[in-house]
């Protein structure tokens, strides 16, 4: 079958650094693919490439002859229209049903009467996507699409989507968006990119095992340049012939390295808690706001104790800013009462990123021009060398904050927030422009946080992993909280949350071993009982002592030196992670075991 998008071999480079080398992009009729990658890894440059909208600097670029492409811009050029039906129709062509630009606009928040002068944001990427959707694409090209939308309208759009028959190159954030809709991912790492012939449920196994290899193959050829090294000085310098082409050989294998791309950094995170807060952090007591005939919240009770994780859901214009600013103290409740637990630390990321000055250097937002050090943990950094943990580099942290990408900006926020000593949490939509690598990781220190966090946003990936509970807009200035996650809510609501791709490929995996352990162990013996106690230990110790023989063995110049010592070092490595990986598998087992012991 011949492809409708074909982009082979496509070259771009700025500044004399290239961005894309060699990338490739092919797209057959019905295909579901996501195009995955670090933020400022060029895939918003190959889809626009993709689009037509930019030449590469080398390489081709093929769409089939009538194919209709369409492509959601970030920044969206509305001007000389009146209103934003005039925009989104005027993407359509004369067959198409100009009806459809109301039913678009209308799910996503919008009349078609507003004038785009005035539009914030949000409002307008809405217009755009309805635009790129009205037309029913062969091929559409979607940047971000789940940006400034609520939960519902994504739910809707992943409907609108798996029901369309055209093809699908997809860039987002949402995990779920990604799993639910994909089935080809698009991996673009140094320039090149990696293709998977499955769905996003599979791709962050995939790409572990990649780098994987790719570590291993370093380290032979390492090893390689380590044995011609050793040759060099003591092999036997009479045969000069012969010499001179292993120094050949020699050069070449350190030019393949030199010439290596090693995989970029990861983000380093950790928030510099303060002193801890009371045990009561927040009680609510029949709060309600209104904004003149409109009743934003009504009769809300809640208390929040110290190490909650509370995340406030709904549409967009339910109040979720609202509520959170009169938890907060922001806003005064014009009824009921909200008292704040004693020594609370705030330290808070709005949506709109206000707190980035355009003009400020990357270092001077992060310390607040107070000189060039930061308070981590409880100990100084230079914030050259903390600005470093969060992927920017010391030229970087002299230049303005205008010229950082969307990412590069949300990354920035999250150094500032994390520098300020805090026992409370306030996150507006923290997820937004952040690449899945650093979601990961911002997931795991919140989760690890000692503090308490209060949170609104739509990634509902996101929810279930950090949430202990949501507070869910039920219309009409009504709130009303539902203990666990997003798929726990959905679940107390009587509603049927999809199952996610891993998950049921987890419980196939683990259902016979699931039988076996409930078959043989009605009740759990003493051994099992002080092995379920003491594994955890084991296993991090296990964990420690790998990570020390690891940064061992990534001395180069040992394999020279100590031949011996760096076999047997790497043995008792290879040793220890079967250990570890057996303690776990047990661990797991007898975890099992003891639920299915209490659920009996």
């Amino acid at each position: 079958m011949a492809p409708v998008l074909h982009l082979k071999d496509i070259t771009v480079a700025f500044g004399g650094q290239k961005l894309l080398d060699g990338a490739e992009l092919s797209v057959n009729a019905g295909d579901r693919v996501c195009l995955v990658g670090r933020n400022g890894s060029g895939k918003s440059t190959l889809l626009k490439i993709a689009a037509g909208l930019m030449e590469a600097d080398g390489g081709t670029a093929f769409v089939q002859p009538g194919a209709v492409v369409r492509y959601l811009a970030q920044e969206p050029d509305m001007s000389g229209f009146a209103t934003t039906r005039d925009y989104v129709e005027a993407g359509l062509d004369l067959h198409d049903d100009p009806n459809r630009s109301y039913y678009l606009l209308g799910h996503l928040g919008l009349d078609g009467t507003e004038n785009p002068a005035t539009l914030s944001g949000g409002e307008a990427r809405r217009a755009a996507l309805a635009r790129a959707l009205a037309p029913r694409p062969d091929i559409l090209l979607l940047d971000e699409p789940t940006n400034h939308l609520d939960v519902t309208a994504i739910e809707w759009l992943e409907g609108e989507l798996k029901a369309s028959r055209g093809a699908l190159v997809l860039i987002s954030h949402d995990r779920r968006f990604l799993e639910n809709l994909s089935r080809i991912t698009v991996w673009l790492d140094r320039g090149r990119t990696h293709r998977l012939e499955r769905g996003f449920a599979s791709f962050e196994t995939w790409r572990d095992e990649m780098l994987e290899k790719e570590e291993t193959e370093r380290h032979k050829l390492e090893r390689r340049i380590a044995a011609e090294e050793d040759w060099v000085r003591y092999g036997v310098s009479g045969r000069r012939k012969r010499n001179v082409g292993r120094l050949d050989r020699l050069r070449g294998l350190r030019t393949e390295r030199r010439d290596q791309i090693r995989q970029l950094g990861t983000v380093k995170m950790e928030a510099a808690e303060g002193a801890g807060s009371g045990t009561k952090v927040i009680d609510a007591k029949g709060v309600a706001f209104s904004y003149g005939e409109r009743e934003i919240v009504q009769d809300f009770t809640m208390r929040i104790h110290r190490g909650d994780r509370i995340a406030i859901v709904g549409p967009n214009g339910a109040g979720k800013t609202t509520l959170l600013k009169l938890l907060i103290g922001e806003l005064q409740p014009q009824k009921g009462n909200v008292k704040l637990g004693q020594g609370l630390l705030m330290a808070q990321l709005d949506q709109k990123r206000s707190k980035l000055h355009p003009e400020q250097s990357l270092a001077a937002a992060v310390t607040d021009g107070s000189g060039d050090t930061v308070m981590v943990a409880g100990k100084p950094r230079h914030v050259m060398n903390y600005l470093q943990d969060f992927l920017f580099t010391p030229q970087q942290a002299r230049t303005p904050v205008k010229v950082l990408s969307g990412g590069e900006r949300a990354r920035l926020l999250l150094a500032k927030l994390f520098a300020t000593p805090s026992n409370f949490l306030v996150l507006d939509e923290p997820t937004n422009d952040l690449d899945l690598e650093t979601l990961d990781l911002l997931e795991e220190v919140i989760a690890d946080y000692q503090g308490t966090a209060l949170l609104v946003s739509h990634d509902r990936d996101f929810l279930d992993r950090v949430a202990t509970s949501i507070v869910l807009a039920e219309g009409d200035g009504r709130f009303t909280e539902y203990a666990g996650g997003y798929a726990d809510m959905l679940f107390q609501r009587g509603e049927a949350a999809p199952e996610r791709p891993e998950a049921r490929k987890a419980a196939k995996a683990d259902k016979p071993a699931e039988k076996r352990v409930r078959a043989s162990a009605p009740k759990m013996n003493f051994a099992d009982a002080h092995a379920l106690k003491v594994l955890p230990e084991k296993i991090a110790a296990a964990e420690r002592e790998i990570a020390r023989l690891e940064k061992v063995l990534s001395d180069n110049g040992l394999y020279a030196r100590d031949r011996v010592q760096f076999d047997r070092l790497s043995a008792d490595l290879a040793r220890l992670r079967e250990i570890k990986d057996a303690d776990e598998e047990r661990w797991l087992a007898l975890e099992m075991a003891r639920e299915a012991l209490e659920a009996g």
